[in-house]
């Protein structure tokens, strides 16, 4: 259902506008990954767009949010409309440009329910909803640009893998294209909304896919370990804790736990760390990494090391998740089971 919608919408979005004519569909997200929980009716499709010969200047000091110019003038005239007068590429104004296609042809689509969801403030994602009887399906649509060009200094030190996949896995990895994802930065002075962030989902699916230390790890006539069941029981234990407190834990995502699992990947780099026999053990383990960010206020970005996912304002939810989690670890998961 999801596939015919999506693929409804970027052939629409090609012809009706000739800056998206190259748009192509990229799938991210936990479904993509393996490491959906629950029912799958959450969707993150990335409408990749590439450019050529982009110049990024950092809009403030985590090395995650970029200005995006053009080093020339882009060949296809329409993307003039985009740019603002200092010549930045504006965000905003290409979300709400696809925005509007993506309204106006969801009217197009026959024998499906689609609407539009209204714009969530500082979300980066056009959502639609889909009729599913007896539920609903929600597909985020995130305009992503694709540069081929190396990688900015902030992400030097970032993807610490050496010792868990590799020298030269790093190195081919950092030679894939650079993702930027249309995010406004709330740290910006004004908020003119034509920020971009780097994004490295595809770089993360990737490492999720291919986790073992050995070639072998996971695949059909190989030794299986619980590296993604610890990810898919650190994403459930959040999902379920903030539906339980979903003010106190608005402001955590499950971006947050899949930082912290990659992190404890690095640490603990070896398939035997690993056993599928260990998941208990393993679990905790990467749980007890998180208790120790959360009581710091400091989760290290994964690609970013300057940038700290934890802001220090949110000190006293970060306590609060951090007690949540330990009263859970001391007491066998009550709300797993609730």
């Amino acid at each position: 259902l999801v596939n015919r919608v999506v693929l409804h919408l970027v052939q629409a979005i090609r012809v009706k506008d000739s800056c998206f004519s190259s748009i192509e569909r990229q799938s991210a997200g936990s479904y993509y990954e393996r490491v959906k929980i629950s029912e799958p009716n959450e969707f993150d499709i990335m409408l990749v767009m590439p450019v050529s010969r982009i110049q990024l200047d950092e809009s403030d000091d985590t090395g995650a949010y970029y200005y995006v110019s053009f080093k020339r003038n882009p060949k296809e005239k329409g993307w003039l409309k985009f740019l603002e007068e200092d010549g930045k590429l504006s965000a905003f104004k290409m979300l709400q440009a696809l925005r509007e296609i993506i309204k106006q042809e969801v009217k197009n689509i026959k024998d499906v329910e689609v609407t539009v969801a209204r714009k969530k403030a500082g979300s980066p994602a056009i959502t639609l909803q889909i009729k599913n009887p007896p539920s609903e399906i929600s597909v985020d649509i995130i305009l992503t640009l694709e540069a081929q060009q190396s990688w900015p200094p902030s992400t030097q030190g970032g993807l610490k893998i050496e010792q868990w996949l590799g020298t030269k896995v790093r190195r081919d990895l950092r030679f894939r294209s650079l993702y930027l994802v249309a995010k406004q930065n709330k740290r910006e002075k004004v908020l003119r909304g034509n920020t971009w962030r780097l994004s490295f989902s595809h770089i993360e699916k990737h490492v999720i896919n291919n986790h073992g230390n050995s070639k072998t790890c996971c695949e059909s006539d190989g030794p299986k370990c619980c590296r993604k069941g610890c990810l898919k029981l650190l994403k459930y234990l959040l999902e379920q804790l903030k539906m339980k407190y979903p003010k106190e834990l608005e402001k955590f995502c499950s971006y947050h736990v899949k930082t912290a699992f990659l992190h404890s990947c690095v640490t603990r780099p070896n398939d035997s760390d690993w056993h599928l026999g260990d998941l208990d053990h393993c679990f905790q383990q990467c749980l007890g990494f998180f208790v120790d960010c959360l009581q710091k206020s400091q989760l290290t970005h994964f690609f970013i090391p300057q940038y700290n996912l934890f802001s220090l304002e949110d000190k006293a939810r970060h306590h609060f998740l951090s007690r949540k989690i330990s009263h859970e670890l001391n007491n066998g998961f009550p709300v797993f089971h609730e």
